[in-house]
Order: structure tokens, then C-alpha cells, then sequence
């Protein structure tokens, strides 16, 4: 993804669309596809506890109003631009307006990102909803930028946590208070070469289960150039694509917070780090930034050159097939979940954006009435139906189930792993925390420290992060 921001490393099978958004991913690394960062600004120095209060305040003010008050009002929802505000308003937003003929939605297109959002907000004048990496929710919710839509879930029965994949909807909640609507999600996976896995004399339809047979397959297919000084062909880089800390940590049975805690330090977490630098080491770090360099002037993703035997990426990947794309692959592949480590069971990590309600939202009940349209059932299904859908997959597995996407084999293997996705940690000091993996997976790659003093330093980082914003 990427580059070593949230929002980047989470590219999401929507990238198409964004033209200014996501600078993070895989993830992202992500993209994880990929996802959404533009630093820890908040939007005022109001507290968690006390916005929580507020918030509550004014939900329990409009819920008794049923749909509204039945008056005229115009919306305005804050999204992306291009291609995607035009469908969005036509497929999903006009459906909407039918079924509300007293709410007019007046799309503003997303113009300096999060910052420019944080800027409405503080000044009061922000939009009414808004599109949100849900990996930034948690740490919105804490500095009082979003209203809460708990309330608005108590007063009916709409909208349920079981409609949802549980980490989706752990992601959208702070502290017990759903801050976000699900909108988009996406989730990563191994892509295998059979034609390097068939010519190391290995069985293509067995991809690896295990770190250790993942280990041993890709050790078969690294070979140098004529002159020795780097790779014409790679079996595995434990860092490339949306394999970073964050992904490899799961992986290996790592937590990333224990209760309230962060745990950063994590004994399989310096695991996961150790194994990352093993490879650094043994395959020579500089000889693999050389072979990414010549990866990188294809202008496609590596898989598609046929250099690599195996490589983590998101479900998004496979939007690079469509019939008029430069990636026509000329070799056997297939996807599978990723090789964990022995003990633990495979598994993948989900990113995604959402809905919110800004803080100060001026019309919070008809607010309401569109986040839970669109993050809902109706307005799920109506963007999932649209004809360029691609590989993306929903937030709701009913959704999934009606339009049958698991269909296509390799999509399958992506949904199938939805159940048991991992979420990055729901902290106000999310930003923070991402960040610090980065730089110190940089450091510990390039021998410039050791995993568990760099991974106990991010711990310190972090919990001083938290006793200042406590502090506020």
C-alpha cells in the first residue's frame, strides 16, 4: 500500500474512486488496505467522557421523534469525489431521498481530508455525516469530534451488532458507544505462484499452512542474479505488499492490547519481528531492496510479474484482472489464507471505512434516518449490486450471501476469513501506534536495534501518548 500511513496502507478495493483520500496500508503496508490517517488532530479539547455525555443528551432529544419531525431539511454528507460521488448519488442517496421525501441530501465533496474535516468540526460548522477510515473512529470518539449513535441503537431495533462481522463492528465502537456505521471492509490473504511452486518441485495445491512450511517453500524459489548482487526471483518478503508488523503479529498469535492496555511488547509480537529480521538477514536486506527497485519500474504489483512465489495482499488485488487491465498474468496462481505460526490458527485482519455523525451535526435525527440507510441492509445492498463492484466485499455476511460473491473461488477464500478478521486497536492513540510499528520495523530490519527493546520503546511511546491526552 503502501506507505506508512493508515489510510495508505489500507487500500481498499474503492481506491479507484479516491483521488485524494488515503495516505497511510495493507496493510495496510495496507491496505489494509487498506485505510484511513492524517495524524492525531482533533477537532476540539473537549474530553471523551464529557462529549460522551453531550452526545447522549442530544441523541435522547431526537429519538422520540420518530423520522423527524417531518419538516423539510437538507443534509449534507461529506464523501469522496469523482466517480464515486456520481454513483453514490444515483444508486444509494436517490433511493434515500424516495423513501424520505422530507430530506434532501446535498453531497460536499472531501476536499484536504481529515484536517479539513477536524477544521469544520472546531468551528462549528461541520456536515451532517461523513466518510471516516474506521480505524480513526476510536480515536475520534475520544477527543469529543463524533457524536455518539448509541441512543439512536437503543431507541430501535434497526440496526444489530449480529448484522455486522463482529471485528467491523468492534471497529465502529468506543467504550461501549457505536460512533460509525460500517461502510466499506477488506481483508488479505496469500497469493501462491504454482508455476515457481511447480518448477521448485513443490506441490502447487499445497500452498503453506505454517511460518515454518512457508519458510521452507520460499527458500526454494530466491535466485540471484548472473552477477550475484541481487534476485531475479523471490520466494517470500515478510515485509512487502500487506506484509507488515500488524499482519505478521496476528500471524504469529500476537495481542495487541490486553483489557484497556496496550501491549505493543507482546512476547509473539517480538516473535513476529524476530522472524521479519531473520529474513532481512539471510537474504540480505540490500540485495532485496535492489530486486523491489526493479519491482517497483513494472509499475504493477510484483505478484503479476511472476518473480514471486508467494506474497500477502488484500481481496482488492484481483480488481487487477479485469479484461482491459496491463496485468495479464502468463503463470498458474491461486490464494489462500496466510501460513501462521505453529499452534495458531490462520487467520487475517479487516480494514474498511464508515459513516459518522460529526460532532455538531445540526440535523442529528434525519442524521440518522441516512447513516443507518446507507450502513444498513438497503443501502449495503444497493452499492454491493452496482455494475463495477469488482472483488469488493461487505460489511454484512447477509449482504454477502444475497449476491453471491463467494461464487468466485479466490473471492471466497477472502469472505470465508471475514468471521475471524483481527481489527487494528479501537485507542485514541491509533495514529500513534501505527506509526511506531513502522519505524521501528524500519530500524530492526536494517540491523539498527532489537526487536523486543524497539517493540518495548513503542510501548512507552504510546502509554506516555495516552497519560497526556488523559491529561487534557
Amino acid at each position: 500500500m503502501r506507505k506508512k500511513k493508515g489510510a495508505t496502507h489500507l487500500r481498499r478495493a474503492m481506491l479507484k474512486y479516491l483521488v485524494t483520500a488515503l495516505s497511510v496500508c495493507f496493510v495496510l503496508t495496507g491496505c489494509g488496505g487498506s485505510g484511513g490517517s492524517s495524524g492525531e488532530n482533533g477537532a476540539n479539547d473537549t474530553k471523551g467522557t464529557d462529549s460522551t455525555n453531550q452526545q447522549t443528551d442530544t441523541a435522547k432529544k431526537n429519538t422520540d421523534t420518530g423520522k423527524g419531525s417531518g419538516e423539510k431539511v437538507t443534509l449534507e454528507l461529506w464523501g469522496w469525489g469523482g466517480k464515486f460521488q456520481t454513483d453514490y448519488m444515483k444508486i444509494v442517496i436517490s433511493e434515500f431521498e424516495k423513501e424520505h421525501p422530507n430530506i434532501k441530501v446535498k453531497y460536499i465533496i472531501d476536499q484536504g481530508g481529515t484536517d479539513k474535516l477536524t477544521t469544520l468540526i472546531a468551528g462549528g460548522t461541520p456536515p451532517d455525516v461523513a466518510v471516516l477510515d474506521r480505524f480513526m473512529v476510536g480515536q475520534w470518539a475520544a477527543k469529543g469530534s463524533l457524536e455518539s449513535l448509541q441512543p439512536f441503537v437503543d431507541a430501535g431495533d434497526e440496526v444489530r451488532a449480529d448484522d455486522y462481522y463482529p471485528g467491523v463492528w468492534a471497529e465502529a465502537n468506543y467504550k461501549d458507544q457505536l460512533y460509525a456505521m460500517p461502510f466499506t471492509t477488506d481483508n488479505r490473504a496469500l497469493y501462491y505462484n504454482k508455476t515457481l511452486m511447480k518448477e521448485a518441485g513443490l506441490d502447487p495445491e499445497k500452498p503453506p499452512v505454517t511460518i515454518a512450511e512457508l519458510d521452507a517453500m520460499a527458500e526454494k524459489m530466491f535466485k540471484k542474479t548472473s552477477n550475484g548482487s541481487g534476485y531475479e526471483q523471490v520466494g517470500f518478503i515478510p515485509w512487502a505488499n500487506q506484509t507488515y508488523l500488524y499482519t505478521q503479529s496476528w500471524n504469529f498469535g500476537g495481542e495487541w492490547t490486553n483489557g484497556e492496555e496496550l501491549t505493543p511488547n507482546h512476547p509473539q509480537i517480538v516473535k513476529a519481528l524476530e522472524w521479519m529480521v531473520s529474513y532481512a538477514k539471510k537474504y540480505d536486506m540490500s540485495k532485496i531492496n535492489k530486486f523491489n527497485d526493479v519491482m517497483g519500474k513494472t509499475g504493477i504489483n510484483s505478484f503479476w510479474t511472476g518473480k514471486v512465489g508467494f506474497v500477502v495482499d488484500g481481496n482488492w488485488v484481483l480488481n487487477d484482472l479485469t479484461s482491459n487491465a496491463k496485468v495479464k498474468p502468463t503463470f498458474e496462481w491461486g490464494v489462500a489464507p496466510m501460513p501462521s505460526a505453529e499452534g495458531y490458527p490462520q487467520t487475517t485482519w479487516a480494514g474498511g471505512h464508515s459513516w459518522v455523525m460529526p460532532k455538531g451535526a445540526k440535523h442529528p435525527q434525519e442524521a440518522w434516518e441516512l447513516l443507518k440507510f446507507i450502513g444498513g441492509y438497503k443501502g449495503t445492498l444497493l452499492w454491493a449490486k452496482r455494475a463495477d463492484a469488482g472483488n469488493d466485499i461487505t460489511t454484512m455476511p447477509k449482504v454477502n450471501e444475497e449476491i453471491k460473491i463467494t461464487e468466485n473461488p479466490k473471492l471466497k477464500v477472502f469472505v470465508d476469513l471475514m468471521p475471524v478478521a483481527h481489527y487494528r486497536p479501537v485507542t485514541p492513540v491509533g495514529q500513534k501506534l501505527w506509526d511506531e510499528t513502522f519505524r521501528v520495523q524500519d530500524l530492526a530490519l536494517n540491523g539498527k536495534g532489537e526487536p523486543k527493546k524497539l517493540l518495548d520503546e513503542v510501548k512507552k511511546n504510546v502509554d506516555n501518548e495516552l497519560k497526556k491526552l488523559e491529561s487534557k
